[in-house]
């Protein structure tokens, strides 16, 4: 038996090409990788690792959980066509096997192995099967048709808007499965077998169109059916597909601890290019949301960064408040790849501008325990004056690293791209922490507390928000509480909650003073207050009617008072609030005895 005829030219050349720049793909992206990453890879594979990775793979690439608890419509459109295909080609091979024995097959064999293997006998339980299985994938392409008219069906307000090369490779995957199902029927009609979906259709042809005209269509099917596949294939490396491919390698690096860092590294290209561009990370974004400001998403950004026409305001249009990342199906490490960005654009290397850290050292008290402020508490001194009556009441004595002003955190300066500056900050704080044996550090600004817990380098220092400080003096009873019936609503700030995980303890510490009542999105999926340091390109109105949205959200509850821990998003929502708006150290303060 021979495998070959001259439709599958098409099939041929466009899967070497594809296997041909994936491969090199690969290859270079791992070369380019720093020695240290390297041997985290060499020490991975042989651990339990590499089963885990395998176990995601098995759970995202091509069952799409993540996408089902999105919406399971939407999980099941993903894992028909990525599940479905996967399981077309497994069980043809092991139909191929199992008419064939143990010879070899070229892989155009397998492919189109209806076409060749008219003169075998049919056994019924494979023409069953991959009918199934072609049906099923049927149907997740018809839902992808949908999706493009009607995504509201699936749970999304707002479809991507792919670009010419993307809606090339798009077109021709559509057309790969109706074609398949057309050419096999076709061969069924002229010399019988196939399943309920293929012999049936095969039957209705023969009866309508007759002998003469389905030799012609059979040839026309088969072409049309190798051409979608050679297109598709050519195609994918330089298209969104290209998460296929990517989106597995990726999943075991994170397992072997590969990270992206503050500077651009070949690991990146890996999250890169495993965007599918599925859309999800549109509808979180309350640029577009609220302000209607669209191409600036996760989507678009990753899009531009990978085909190198990256630009500032792009680059520079977003909150980082992580909500987009919370939803990524693939967990890319959405935040990290745009600071990086901008590392590469606006980095100042001139030495002179940090002269004035020299011999600054304006802190307060002596104690193993030290307050932080921090730029935005300092702006907000209620919150201040709140912590100081709070370390009195409990009896503690404290250094106060900035009360008089002190040196930034550094974090401001490193989600603007500035990360040569910002790593100087944070040398000096770290010297004037060890300088004055600070044991536990509190601060109230959850921007630094992030900083502090993932880019300093404080062993033996431990590190708390004031919600965190807090709760731990109501449980050991060095603060006493009165609950006094007030309706709170909490607001979680963004680098509190999705940043540092921080969401039951502001709840604890609200629910022992008065009544608890949360908003429509919360904890993972609070709203941003929108005045987010790491956005340089809304204007100050922009903000404005971010924190309205989420004041309103937040006043429909029928609280009181909003409650929030952070400082930043005490003063956003104030401007948006009728309602009166306090930070966690405030109502603390007011009801200890």
């Amino acid at each position: 038996m021979t495998f070959f005829a001259p439709f599958c030219l098409p099939f041929i050349i466009g899967a070497a090409a594809m296997f041909a720049c994936i491969a090199g793909k690969w290859a270079w992206w791992l070369w380019l990788l720093p020695r240290a990453d390297k041997l985290r890879i060499l020490r991975g594979l042989p651990s339990r690792a590499t089963f885990r990775a395998v176990g995601e793979v098995v759970r995202e690439s091509l069952l799409h959980r993540r996408i089902f608890r999105i919406d399971p419509v939407l999980g099941y459109m993903h894992m028909s066509l990525a599940f479905g295909w996967f399981l077309l080609i497994a069980v043809g091979w092991i139909e191929t096997l199992a008419h064939l024995g143990f010879r070899f097959v070229p892989l155009q064999g397998h492919v189109f192995f209806k076409y060749f293997a008219t003169g075998l006998p049919h056994k019924p339980f494979f023409d069953f099967t991959m009918d199934l299985l072609l049906l099923f994938v049927l149907s997740g392409v018809a839902l992808a048709w949908g999706k493009r008219f009607y995504s509201r069906a699936m749970g999304m307000r707002r479809t991507t808007r792919h670009v010419w090369g993307d809606r090339v490779a798009m077109s021709a995957l559509w057309f790969i499965f109706p074609a398949r199902l057309i050419a096999e029927s076709a061969t069924c009609a002229l010399y019988g077998g196939g399943g309920f979906l293929t012999g049936s259709l095969g039957s209705w042809l023969h009866s309508w169109i007759g002998v003469p005209a389905l030799i012609g269509i059979e040839s026309a099917a088969w072409w049309f059916y190798s051409s979608c596949l050679g297109l598709f294939f050519v195609a994918l490396p330089f298209s969104r597909y290209m998460h296929i491919f990517t989106e597995i390698p990726l999943i075991f690096l994170r397992h072997y601890r590969l990270r992206s860092g503050e500077k651009a590294s070949s690991f990146d290209r890996f999250q890169i290019e495993a965007c599918s561009r599925c859309g999800i990370c549109i509808d979180p974004c309350q640029l577009q949301s609220v302000l209607n400001i669209d191409r600036v998403q996760s989507v678009y950004f990753l899009r531009d960064r990978r085909y190198k026409m990256l630009r500032p305001e792009v680059a520079d249009n977003c909150l980082l408040c992580g909500r987009c990342a919370e939803k990524c199906p693939v967990g890319i490490d959405l935040n990290t790849l745009r600071i990086n960005s901008r590392d590469r654009v606006r980095n100042l290397p001139d030495k002179r501008r940090y002269s004035y850290l020299k011999d600054i050292d304006r802190s307060q008290g002596s104690g193993r325990t030290g307050y932080f402020a921090g730029c935005m508490t300092l702006l907000t001194p209620r919150t201040l004056a709140a912590m100081k009556r709070i370390f009195t009441a409990a009896g503690e004595e404290v250094w106060w690293a900035d009360r008089d002003g002190g040196v930034c955190c550094g974090r401001p300066l490193k989600l603007a791209g500035e990360t040569d500056a910002a790593r100087r900050m944070m040398n000096y704080n770290t010297e004037l922490f060890r300088r004055h044996g600070i044991a536990t550090l509190v601060t109230s600004c959850p921007i630094c507390l992030k900083v502090f817990r993932e880019d300093y380098r404080l062993d033996g220092i431990e590190v708390l928000h004031h919600s965190e400080y807090i709760l731990r003096l109501l449980q050991s009873g060095r603060l006493s509480a009165r609950h006094d019936g007030t309706r709170f609503t909490y607001h979680d700030p963004c680098e509190l909650g999705r940043g540092c995980g921080i969401y039951d303890q502001p709840r604890t510490v609200i629910g022992a003073f008065g009544t608890l009542l949360e908003p429509t999105h919360t904890r993972a999926e609070a709203l941003c207050c929108g005045s987010s340091v790491a956005n340089t390109a809304i204007s100050d109105s922009q903000q404005v009617a971010i924190a309205r949205s989420v004041a309103e959200e937040l006043e429909a509850t029928g609280a009181e008072v909003i409650v929030t821990a952070c400082p930043l998003c005490k003063k956003a929502i104030g401007r948006g609030a009728s309602s009166d708006v306090r930070d966690l150290s405030e109502v603390v303060a007011e009801r200890i005895g």
